[in-house]
């Protein structure tokens, strides 16, 4: 059981029933009170017995995280924790190969190749095949280039559909591509995608989490649906890439975006990836056709020839040091299954579920409740993120941050958890909702703040 929840329920049987009074709690109080203690112990035994049974607990020491009683972090799906090795790498990188080496490190220490090199490493965690990958640039830029040779690669079409409840960014990007092309935009839900497509859609851009509520879009049957339309489908991976399996060649994606500073712990600000399924790399057009995406960058030719392969995605001279960090973060997932990682993904939100249904005052959605639940029940449409609408959200955060539990805010009114399963326990879960229960407790007024 969490200390909160201990120190909450003492404080509950100390507190007199009205300002003022000297006499003890109720007895239907002091009964509330030992009942809820009972099924803390319960839920505190049930982490215990899961995190001993987590084949991935030991993950969670290659990252730079502090004991388990210091803060329980469920911000990953915003900007995941700093594996523990990566400062050393980045120090050789520094003095070593930028110190020393210098110039000669773009052969040497292997930089001109990283762009490729990184994203073979990223493509078994997006269910890809080497050589379909390639790493730089920002997500917005990727989504830029994936748009415009999207609608390139399928002439005579004029409308570039996007999903309505997408990350801004994205539908700012496709505004401008649309422009770009002479297409026009149209914004669509997911789950209405059929009612606008048609002989005119050349591109879809779908986000394949919902970053505000977690939903899981189908990327099998929208894919389907999208070529059968005769269109071209891309996919923004940015909250599910290393979440859960995505299979962009199994399913026959055209192009995907995503990037690496979520669950893949690549560091702030760290480049971003594109994916060009290979039956598309020889025509692919990239809008933005840089000097490294030229067949013989050296040559310093006027015209453009563009390179073979996936390295048509490439713009400019990559940025070595974020893109290097990128490089050593991504070992923790040597040995790893994604498949595991989306076993306790799913185990990691159900319990916290199940612990905020016992601990918050009418549950998680139910009568006289603070929350309500914006993310699926169902597994199949859940992403690893739990999204909590609540009226206070503002000052409910900012409290449990004080309090040692990180998530985020979306406002006006949502809460934020998201759950990386290389470094979140159980123990983690239970204390994140006896700490949610006890501030929202407080905040409604129930609990002295």
């Amino acid at each position: 059981m969490s200390e909160a929840l201990q120190q909450s329920v003492s404080e509950d049987l100390e507190e007199p029933v009205s300002e003022g009074l000297e006499e003890p709690v109720s007895e239907d109080l002091e009964k509330q009170a030992a009942a809820l203690k009972q099924k803390a112990a319960v839920l505190g035994q049930q982490a215990a017995a899961l995190d001993d049974a987590d084949e991935l607990r030991s993950r969670r020491a290659l990252f730079q995280l502090g004991d388990l009683d210091e803060d329980v972090y469920l911000d990953g799906n915003s900007l995941g924790a700093l594996p523990a090795h990566v400062p050393a790498r980045i120090a050789d990188v520094i003095q070593r190969q930028w110190g020393e080496l210098r110039i000669r490190s773009w052969d040497e220490s292997g930089w001109w190749s990283a762009p490729q090199r990184v994203g073979d490493r990223i493509a078994p965690l997006v269910g890809a095949a080497p050589g379909r990958v390639v790493v730089g640039d920002s997500t917005s830029v990727n989504v830029f280039k994936a748009v415009v040779a999207g609608a390139r690669l399928n002439p005579g079409r004029t409308e570039i559909v996007v999903d309505s409840t997408t990350f801004p960014t994205d539908g700012y990007i496709a505004a401008s591509a649309a422009r770009l092309t002479g297409c026009g935009i149209v914004p669509v839900e997911p789950g209405e995608l059929a009612s606008v497509l048609g002989p005119a859609t050349a591109v879809v851009l779908l986000n394949h989490v919902d970053f505000r509520t977690g939903r899981l879009h189908d990327l099998p049957s929208l894919t389907a649906q999208i070529q059968d339309a005769g269109a071209l489908a891309v996919w923004d991976l940015c909250h599910s890439a290393g979440a859960l399996p995505v299979g962009l060649d199994a399913h026959r994606v055209d192009l995907a975006v995503g990037c690496t500073y979520k669950y893949l712990n690549g560091g702030p600000g760290s480049p971003a990836y594109l994916y060009v399924a290979e039956r598309h790399q020889h025509a692919f057009d990239s809008p933005l056709p840089g000097w490294n995406s030229h067949a013989d960058p050296f040559a310093m030719a006027p015209d453009h020839t563009p390179a073979e392969g996936v390295a048509r995605g490439r713009v400019g001279t990559p940025a070595i040091l974020s893109l290097l960090a990128l490089e050593a973060a991504l070992d923790v997932w040597d040995g790893v299954s994604i498949d595991s990682v989306r076993a306790k993904s799913l185990a990691l939100t159900d319990f916290f579920l199940e612990c905020a249904d016992s601990y918050v005052t009418g549950g998680v959605s139910g009568p006289g409740s603070p929350v309500s639940l914006l993310t699926p029940l169902a597994h199949g449409e859940r992403g690893s993120q739990l999204a909590l609408r609540c009226a206070n959200a503002p000052v409910v955060m900012e409290r449990l941050i004080a309090r040692g539990v990180v998530g985020d805010l979306r406002r006006p009114d949502v809460l934020r958890f998201g759950f990386t399963p290389l470094y979140t326990g159980f123990a983690d879960v239970e204390r994140a909702a006896a700490e949610l229960a006890r501030v929202l407790a407080e905040v409604a007024g129930e609990l002295p703040a």
